[in-house]
């Protein structure tokens, strides 16, 4: 017999204006249980989170705790109800330290002032139970976003939730620390706290969760145990539409000349002596354990950092890229893993951001709006962007609808040779297969394509060489048969390729 539910949602509908985006959710959360609340970036699974945690509030609904219905004013009333959430985006003060974000508006105090020892003494426990080898001193700005991540998580454990709810806490973890966020989750479920957990890696929910809850479109289509439906049952359920096919075939033929040619390519303190090729309508995949080198050798190939060459060539000529105008001028074009703080301004609307890289085309001084509009038109319909209103602040926006906006910004500039760092991170299911497919179609149209990612799968799913790299080196040139998830984590972390595939 199930446990009465801790939280629960009845009925609850939420509007934005003149737009409903939530059409009547049901929704349990029980003690010693992990609830799994999945589906396409603009489901409504934020929206749904932010509801339970107080953040907003339902336009119509119910929110029950304890079978008794509560109206939260803000997430704090939430948290002092019990309720903890874990953002997708970072929700930490840069500035102070690790120990001043934990304790932040709760701090203790002795006597007559703060007491430092004993929140630095919690904070340093918080952490170790996460594995977490930061100094409760160390001011955030100065850390990796894995180790943001594990702060939230220690921040959110110090709180002594009764429901925890994490959007997307895998997003920017390695495979081991997602090992060590799991056995944390164990061991809360254990001691009785309900956790709900938001992932796009289905293979995640399928570790961890008991129950999924699928939203399409802000409702409800799929509810049920974990075991009862595999991950393309979810994927299907999640977009409506099958997605077994999610990478799309190379061409036959393979790929043609030498478009860009790197040798000895150094970036002081993160690669070494880095050396490649790029074939026009190949996508050559760089792989690679977090702090391997790899976004730091295309920035500084780009010129986003400072680096040296012994040679950069493109269609055969020797060029200079000494910063990120230079690489545009010779059709090279990069796509931070970062659109939030790095590729797009989350307070403008579309229209802007669209053609910022490439005002020139809209009139330089004075900008032909009229143009910019046609522009739009053409990459709503081209990238299928989603958005309730043109000018919608794209801070709005969701992830996959934000990535897209991304890559069409990104092909304004017309580049021939186009790199895309993380290109589906934190992105859902449905979303990938049309990235996928743009980056395929734009290969076979004769555009050659760098893609880094942490996505094993991916890697593997969609290039046609890999490029494995460990500790700022290149270590493998992997093609045909040669990729597999086995022999690049073999190169990534040291050992070579598996004793069979040598043989």
């Amino acid at each position: 017999m199930n446990p009465a539910p801790v939280l629960s949602l009845r009925d609850v509908h939420k509007s934005f204006g003149p737009v409903e985006v939530l059409h009547g959710i049901d929704l349990d959360l029980r003690s010693g249980e992990v609830l799994a609340l999945i589906g396409e970036n603009g489901a409504g699974k934020s929206t749904t989170m932010k509801i339970l945690a107080g953040y907003q509030p339902p336009t119509s609904g119910r929110v029950l705790l304890d079978g008794e219905e509560v109206a939260f004013d803000s997430l704090h009333d939430g948290e002092k109800a019990g309720i903890v959430m874990i953002h997708q985006e970072f929700n930490l003060a840069e500035q102070l330290t690790v120990e001043q974000n934990v304790f932040l508006g709760r701090e203790l105090r002795g006597r007559l002032l703060l007491d430092r020892a004993e929140m630095r003494r919690r904070t340093a426990e918080y952490l170790a139970r996460v594995n977490c080898d930061v100094d409760p001193g160390t001011p955030v700005s100065q850390l990796s976003n894995s180790d943001k991540q594990m702060v939230e998580i220690a921040k959110a454990l110090s709180r002594d939730a009764r429901v925890l709810i994490m959007d997307e806490p895998t997003a920017v973890l390695t495979g081991t620390e997602v090992d060590v966020l799991f056995d944390r989750v164990r061991a809360l479920k254990e001691s009785g706290t309900a956790v709900l957990f938001t992932s796009h890696k289905l293979g995640e929910v399928k570790e961890i969760a008991d129950r999924v809850t699928i939203l399409r479109d802000g409702e409800v289509v799929h509810d049920g145990m974990v075991r009862d439906i595999d991950m393309d049952g979810m994927a299907t359920a999640m977009v409506g539409r099958d997605v077994s096919d999610l990478y799309p075939p190379a061409p036959e033929g393979g790929p043609g000349e030498v478009m860009l040619r790197v040798e000895g390519l150094d970036v002081p303190g993160h690669a070494q002596g880095v050396s490649f090729e790029l074939r026009r309508g190949e996508i050559l995949g760089v792989a690679g354990l977090i702090g391997a080198g790899r976004t730091e050798t295309i920035e500084g190939l780009c010129g986003l950092r400072s680096a040296r060459a012994k040679l950069i060539e493109i269609d055969g000529q020797p060029v200079r890229i000494d910063r990120p105008g230079d690489a545009l001028k010779h059709g090279l074009c990069y796509l931070t893993e970062d659109r939030k703080l790095r590729g797009l301004l989350l307070g403008k609307g579309l229209r802007e951001n669209l053609t910022l890289q490439a005002l020139d085309k809209f009139g330089g001084v004075l900008i032909d709006t009229a143009a910019e509009e046609r522009a739009l038109d053409q990459a709503i319909a081209d990238f299928d962007i989603r958005a309730g209103r043109r000018d919608v602040a794209v801070g709005n926006l969701s992830g996959g609808n934000q990535q897209k906006l991304l890559l069409a910004k990104v092909m304004q500039s017309e580049p021939r040779i186009l790199i895309v760092d993380e290109p589906t991170r934190g992105i859902d299911i449905g979303t990938k297969q049309q990235i996928y497919a743009f980056l395929r179609r734009l290969a076979g149209e004769g555009h050659a394509i760098v893609m880094i990612s942490s996505e094993m799968q991916e890697v593997v799913g969609l290039s046609d060489r890999v490029m494995v790299m460990r500790a700022g080196r290149m270590v493998a040139e992997l093609s045909g048969d040669e990729i597999s998830e086995d022999t690049i984590v073999r190169h990534a972390v040291g050992v070579g390729a598996s004793p069979e595939r040598a043989a």
